[in-house]
């Protein structure tokens, strides 16, 4: 089973909005025995509250299931996980500096597989008001795991003999 760990700052919202975006495009490919998700924070500051009311209220309105408790990214997350994917670059600073050097773990960009991209990040909207800016982040992140997952798909069809997908194969 490929294990994929979503990641932000405070893991409130962007990083579990991700999660939730991917495992419902992951359960509508019926792929769930071969792809788990979680999420995380670089940061403690939230670790154990409920994600951000507007990140559950865009999921909800966008129809996406979503359950979240907050936490810290922690060392065991680089041997647990194939691969680590942060949403921003000084996100991706800390979890290059946090990964262990017998890790597995690839560490990359959330958009790195994002062909419509006009940024690398995904931007945070923790200080925005309103919904407008947590819809942008949930349009970013919908096309964005869902170019991710096609990725992983067709990497799992060239190597079909290859009875799970081996993300270590399919990044590079």
């Amino acid at each position: 089973m490929t294990k994929i760990l979503f990641v932000c700052l405070g893991n409130i919202c962007r990083s579990p909005l991700a999660k939730a975006v991917f495992i419902q495009k992951v359960k509508r490919a019926g792929l769930e025995d071969k792809i788990f998700a979680d999420s995380a924070g670089t940061s403690g500051f939230h670790e154990g509250d409920m994600a951000d009311p507007r990140t559950i209220q865009i999921a909800k309105i966008n129809n996406t299931p979503f359950e979240h408790t907050a936490r810290q990214v922690s060392v065991d997350d680089f041997h647990k996980f194939d691969l680590i994917l942060a949403m921003d670059e000084s996100n991706l600073a800390n979890l290059l500096r946090l990964r262990p050097e017998n890790s597995g773990a690839q560490v990359h960009l959330m958009r790195s597989w994002d062909d419509n991209k006009t940024g690398i990040e995904v931007p945070d909207p923790y200080y925005s008001t309103g919904l407008v800016e947590f819809q942008r982040v949930y349009d970013i992140l919908n096309h964005s795991c869902g170019k991710f997952l096609e990725h992983l798909k067709e990497a799992a069809a060239e190597n079909a003999t290859d009875s799970q997908f081996n993300v270590e194969e399919k990044i590079k």
